[in-house]
C-alpha cells in the first residue's frame, strides 16, 4: 500500500502538484534503505536535495568593507559639483553684466523711432501668420465642398 501511495506521490511532484508535507514525505522515503527496485533511479534526486543540508563551508570568507571608497568618491563627486557651479557663475556673471542694458535711451525721439522699428516688425510677422491662416481657412472650405460635411 505504502509503495503504491509512493508512486501517487512522485507523479503529483512530476506534474507540480505536491505539497510540502507530500514531498518531505518523499524525501525520507528515498533517503531510507529500503527503496523499491524499480524507483531506484529517483533515489538520486531526493537525495541530492538533502546533500546540501550536511555540507558546510568551513573557509571564512573575508569581508571588505566599501565604507572608505564610498566616502571618498562622494566626498570627489561634492568638489566636481561645485566646481562646476563655480565655473558656471564665474563665466556667466560677465554675460549678465553686458545683457543688463534693455535698450533704455536718454533721447525720447530715438526711443520713439526704436519703438516703432519694434512694432513694425512685429506687425510684419503678425501680418504673415495671418496669411497662412488665410490659407488654412480656403484649404478648410474646399475640402468641405469635396466631402460635402
Amino acid at each position: 500500500m505504502e509503495l503504491n501511495k509512493i508512486e501517487i506521490l512522485l507523479e503529483k511532484y512530476f506534474q507540480g502538484e505536491t505539497s510540502i508535507a507530500e514531498e518531505n514525505e518523499l524525501r525520507t522515503y528515498f533517503s531510507s534503505p529500503d527503496v523499491a527496485q524499480h524507483l531506484e533511479q529517483y533515489k538520486l534526486i531526493f537525495g541530492y536535495f538533502s546533500l546540501p543540508k550536511e555540507q558546510m563551508l568551513k573557509q571564512e570568507i573575508p569581508l571588505q568593507s566599501k565604507k572608505h571608497y564610498v566616502a571618498w568618491l562622494s566626498i570627489a563627486a561634492s568638489v566636481v559639483v561645485l566646481l562646476g557651479i563655480g565655473a558656471y557663475i564665474f563665466y556667466n556673471n560677465d554675460n549678465v553684466n553686458e545683457k543688463q542694458d534693455l535698450g533704455t535711451y536718454d533721447d525720447p525721439e530715438v526711443a520713439l523711432k526704436e519703438t516703432q522699428k519694434a512694432l513694425a516688425l512685429l506687425s510684419n510677422h503678425v501680418n504673415v501668420g495671418i496669411e497662412s491662416v488665410y490659407y488654412i481657412k480656403e484649404y478648410q472650405e474646399s475640402k468641405e465642398l469635396i466631402f460635402k460635411q
